[in-house]
């Protein structure tokens, strides 16, 4: 990695850090140079995260809290920037999602929704930022949104509202916080192997525990993303790695699909045939 990538003498704050894309995140910054605070409601994955940044050489601090608790989450800030003077990179990863129906959802469902994919990431930035003024060192605001956020997802209406609102407010604090050198940006992922979409929704991340899929699951998925593969986590950490490094030093209120090619694709998958299509059986073209 030329110096130009590299985050010595950085600390980063991720939370939802204790596994899947977050995980892979704080680790891509760890191996950059970076100290990291990793905020995880499960206690064992903020442990396991930051052992593993250590063996990379950098400090951690795990911090177990849920971040739809803003107090909590303000405390932590507060804790991360008391054991190192500073933060320099905040990640907003966590999030999460329930797939049903916006008519069957409950007040509640959505309100949770919002709080953990929207308001966690308000009240994140709010806390954070006036760190990174306040040290007169610029700073990196990474926001982890969705290919959802930008396209209709029936079943996951309000997430993708959710996700949609980060990547506004992304746009926005990209201009509010220009002046002190703060740049802004959001990655867009879709599918990607993570212990949630594997079935490891609670305790430590155990691979061996995780559900297998069949070989028609397997060549469904893969015939919708034009890479022809599911994304593993450690590419979007390599993603956010370089949005958090000098090298995009001129980059910011930009957002960077993680996504195989699936926006790119607007829907066009790959039939069984091998061909491009919009709908399995029909054909295009001469």
């Amino acid at each position: 990695m030329t110096d130009l990538g590299k985050l010595e003498g950085q600390v980063a704050f991720v939370t939802g850090g204790g596994g899947g894309i977050g995980r892979a995140i704080a680790l891509a910054l760890a191996e950059a140079g970076a100290d990291v605070a990793i905020f995880e409601v499960i206690p064992e994955r903020a442990e396991e995260a930051a052992a593993a940044v250590r063996d990379l050489g950098r400090q951690a601090l795990p911090l177990a809290g849920d971040a739809m608790d803003t107090d909590a989450l303000r405390a932590g800030i507060a804790q991360a920037d008391a054991r190192f003077g500073r933060i320099d990179i905040l990640v907003n990863n966590v999030g999460g999602v329930a797939t049903r129906p916006f008519l069957e959802q409950s007040d509640r469902s959505w309100r949770r929704h919002i709080d953990i994919n929207l308001v966690s990431m308000l009240a994140a930035i709010h806390a954070t930022a006036p760190v990174m003024i306040r040290e007169r060192r610029g700073g990196v605001i990474l926001n982890v949104a969705s290919i959802e956020a930008e396209r209709a997802a029936p079943n996951f209406a309000v997430y993708a509202a959710c996700k949609a609102g980060m990547v506004s407010f992304t746009k926005s604090m990209a201009l509010e916080l220009s002046a002190h050198h703060i740049r802004v940006n959001c990655l867009a992922p879709d599918h990607t192997v993570s212990p949630g979409s594997m079935g490891n929704r609670t305790g430590p991340v155990d691979p061996a525990k995780w559900r297998q899929r069949s070989a028609e699951e397997v060549d469904a998925m893969n015939r919708v993303i034009p890479l022809g593969r599911e994304g593993v986590d450690r590419e979007c950490g390599h993603a956010a790695a370089f949005l958090c490094s000098p090298l995009a030093s001129y980059v910011t209120g930009v957002v960077l699909p993680v996504d195989g090619g699936t926006w790119a694709g607007g829907g066009w998958v790959r039939g069984r045939n091998g061909q491009w299509t919009l709908n399995e059986g029909l054909s295009f073209g001469g």
